[in-house]
């Protein structure tokens, strides 16, 4: 039997090409496998007859799209997770449903490698491979571009040479991977960092300065999972997108950032995640009404370390999941709703209420009705400094001998 090769298939120039490459360099049959991971665009049933005429022996498409906002998405929402502190991990998550969807067919078909189209300078290469030796090991790895010589002029040859449905042109400057969850535009002009983004460089939001009107939305979260938008009930799914409409036409979730790559470089990256910043901001604060403060403080580091194993390509590592169960159960309370105007650029919070509130009024206020007894501050501010005073003491009397 000949031997097959399960390839990561996107329906562009590059990953087209690759059906026949790898054929003619392995010798191997070449099963494409497209993921729907809301990144729009072309229909699925044109993407897969793509792959049959550009030579693939079987194609297939899956529609994972509610599957990656529900087991992806939301789990990067509930651990507010942000890489560097501002990238969503727009990529990095929809590595592992990817994946998943690969190893599926490659056992479904008897194929013994699983091919994808990253180069070896980037972080999918590695989140791809990784995710499979962890789902199955006993499968191998190829990488046309990074491991077959395939550049992008001898993709374009090939394809022109071969009579492929392919478009061939080199007008389009920008590598670009998008998602229900965000969009991410790189190299061309933007590999000088200081040359500023372009209107043409977005897709997802419009200008913020040229927005309409203040757009007010109330976002409704179930244990941190939302479930309305202004009182309509929604799927996760239908949150991202309905965000993604409305922030993104007031030019919420622009992105323009340097990050440290996993392979060691400094990369510039220009990402657009409506959708995702407006329900990270609204979800961390039902967080900051919902959660007990050391919990809080303790999820940060934990966000923080979550956000670095995804994009490392982590996402099935035993760490990973065992902060998922942290995540998960820190999310018991955050039940509510929150208030955010949209506007030029920005998701602003102007209200937050919860059953599961940790939030007194009568403590809080500062009028009559003040419940807090201010007479109890005292003992409590020198005990609590205690040890810095006795330490301050012994360094004076370090200091006068």
């Amino acid at each position: 039997m000949t031997d097959r090769v399960v390839l990561a298939y996107s329906g562009g120039l590059d990953t087209s090409v690759a059906i026949g490459w790898i054929a003619e360099r392995t010798g191997a049959e070449v099963v494409a496998v497209a993921v729907d991971v809301g990144q729009g665009g072309e229909d699925l049933d044109v993407i897969r007859q793509r792959a049959l005429a550009c030579g693939a022996v079987e194609a297939e498409v899956a529609d994972a799209r509610d599957e990656f906002a529900d087991e992806y998405c939301l789990p990067a929402l509930q651990a507010g997770a942000l890489y560097m502190d501002r990238y969503p991990l727009v990529s990095a998550i929809s590595r592992p449903v990817i994946v998943k969807h690969l190893v599926a067919a490659a056992r479904q078909h008897g194929a013994s490698v699983v091919a994808h189209g990253c180069t070896g300078k980037g972080n999918d290469q590695v989140r791809f491979e990784v995710g499979i030796q962890s789902l199955a090991p006993e499968l191998s790895c190829i990488a046309p571009v990074r491991d077959l010589a395939l550049t992008r002029d001898k993709a374009i040859e090939f394809a022109q040479a071969h009579e492929l449905p392919i478009e061939t042109t080199k007008n389009n400057p920008f590598s670009i991977d998008q998602n229900v969850w965000g969009r991410a535009v790189e190299t061309g002009f933007l590999e000088d960092i200081w040359n500023a983004p372009t209107k043409d460089v977005y897709s997802y939001t419009e200008e913020p300065g040229q927005s309409p009107g203040p757009d007010e939305v109330v976002v409704a979260f179930e244990r941190g999972v939302p479930v309305a938008v202004d009182g309509r009930r929604v799927t996760v799914l239908q949150a991202i997108e309905e965000l993604n409409r409305r922030a993104g036409a007031q030019g919420v979730g622009r992105i323009d950032m340097v990050e440290d790559r996993l392979v060691g470089i400094k990369s510039r990256e220009v990402y657009e995640a409506p959708g995702a910043i407006a329900l990270l901001t609204a979800h961390e604060e039902l967080e900051n009404v919902t959660l007990e403060r050391d919990l809080a403080r303790f999820k940060r580091g934990v966000s923080q370390r979550w956000s670095e194993l995804v994009y490392d390509g982590l996402w099935f590592s035993p760490l990973k999941r065992a902060l998922d169960v942290f995540v998960a159960e820190s999310q018991e309370h955050v039940t509510g709703e929150v208030r955010m105007t949209l506007h030029a650029g920005s998701a602003v919070v102007t209200g937050r209420r919860s059953a599961t509130s940790l939030y007194d009024f009568s403590l809080a206020t500062y009028d009559s009705g003040d419940t807090f007894d201010q007479s109890l501050a005292k003992g409590f501010v020198d005990i609590w400094g205690l040890p810095s005073k006795i330490a301050a003491g012994r360094d004076q009397r370090a200091t006068r001998g």
